[in-house]
């Protein structure tokens, strides 16, 4: 924060917050650490607002509104730690009083656009870590009729056999600014979803950080159970879910906007296996294509080549350090928070602040194998849906900055 601007705007949002009478005074309101709220609408504010909030700290906000009405958050201010994956300081909204069902984490000073709940109650839940920075948020609540929410408004509860979801002013006119529809589809426990975009019109960037579509197995906003980030004018690959609920998270923010999409989706059987012996294959998320086989995974793993020679054959090079691993099947899903990109390729990479992420699957789980915390230089392939693939002969080396030199005249290579 900083600066005469910034703290002008906190107080014109404070008088927002203030009822008259306490605006005659010189008194400003307190906000402290959670709280229950009800009513038709109110506001809410991380512990000590304006002021850098406090570290170590888990303040949970329980919201309830009349009965028969939904509610609806709207975030005024928000200025948390940064991080791309928003571990360390973060605002979490929960549909419900409980944590089932996440719709939202947020960090940062990315604004969201309105938040909805599916019914009356809605939980808030702020957690910091040790280091702390910035001022927090300010939010207000409202209630508002579930069939009468306006075009600003999205998202709900998808549980007929087949169905569609698209977003504000489809297909009269462009998406609205400030944004956020959270839709989750729930089939039966013995049952998948299937699920296609028609028309798609996202704002474009290389890294999807403005407008985007994100589509999580199960029922909650979970990174590591996110199966892909779009944007662009093109529709994602038709996706499966890997058991009986998906979330599909659609997010404008405050700037350009696009024509939007529609999309359908509808529940099907799970396949059943036709042996009863253990299955030679492991299964991955439809979007990834990948399906290795035991025999590949079978190979020695042995780097071949030099950095050199495996260049100009990847899709994508990089440094970065292994921050999330997640072990699905045979093969590891990694986060890889990057140092440096030295050809980038159709790599989707993630961008929050100056951080910048990419995700990568190891088809082979322990080859070549990766661990977290460490540096490596990754070399390999890159799927449909943007995510690195690497197998058993891509190129990994532990990264040291005497190969910088050597890296930086490669990126100048024309290959």
């Amino acid at each position: 924060m900083g600066g005469a601007d910034a703290w002008a705007r906190l107080c014109l949002l404070l008088a927002a917050a203030t009822p008259l009478s306490r605006q005659q005074s010189p008194e400003r309101p307190v906000f402290t650490c959670g709280g229950i709220f009800t009513g038709e609408s109110g506001f809410i504010g991380s512990e000590g607002f304006p002021g850098v909030y406090p570290p170590n700290s888990k303040c949970t906000w329980k919201i309830t509104v009349p009965e028969g009405k939904v509610v609806v958050l709207n975030f005024r201010f928000i200025d948390l730690e940064s991080d791309n994956l928003c571990r360390y300081d973060f605002v979490d909204v929960y549909n419900g009083h409980t944590s089932g069902q996440r719709i939202g984490r947020f960090c940062g000073t990315f604004r969201p656009g309105a938040l909805v709940s599916s019914g009356n109650k809605m939980m808030v839940q702020m957690i910091s870590d040790a280091n702390t920075a910035g001022n927090g948020f300010m939010a207000m609540f409202s209630a508002a009729e579930p069939n009468e929410r306006g075009d600003q408004y999205c998202g709900g509860r998808l549980e007929r056999p087949s169905g569609s979801f698209k977003t504000p002013n489809w297909p009269d006119r462009d998406y609205p600014a400030g944004v956020t529809c959270v839709w989750h589809i729930i089939a039966p426990k013995n049952q998948l979803i299937e699920l296609k975009f028609e028309k798609f019109d996202v704002e474009r960037d290389n890294y999807c950080r403005y407008d985007y579509v994100a589509v999580f197995n199960g029922g909650e906003v979970n990174d590591a159970e996110r199966i892909g980030k779009y944007c662009g004018d093109s529709p994602p690959a038709p996706i499966v879910s890997e058991k009986n609920e998906l979330l599909i998270q659609f997010l404008s923010d405050l700037s350009l906007t696009a024509d939007g999409f529609i999309g359908h989706y509808k529940f099907r059987p799970k396949k059943l296996p036709v042996t009863t012996a253990p299955p030679v294959t492991t299964t991955f998320p439809v979007t990834t294509g990948l399906k290795p086989t035991v025999a590949l995974c079978q190979q020695k793993c042995r780097r071949t080549g030099t950095l050199e020679s495996n260049y100009c054959s990847s899709n994508f090079v990089l440094a970065g350090t292994v921050i999330t691993t997640i072990t699905r099947g045979g093969s590891l899903h990694a986060t890889i928070s990057i140092i440096n990109i030295y050809k980038e390729g159709n790599l989707a990479i993630q961008q929050a602040g100056k951080n910048m992420s990419a995700k990568v699957i190891v088809v082979c789980k322990q080859c070549p194998l990766l661990r977290r915390g460490l540096n490596y230089i990754i070399m390999g392939q890159v799927g449909e849906d943007g995510q690195g693939k690497i197998m058993p002969n891509s190129f990994i080396m532990m990264f040291k900055t005497k190969n910088q030199k050597l890296l930086d005249a490669l990126k100048k290579k024309q290959c």
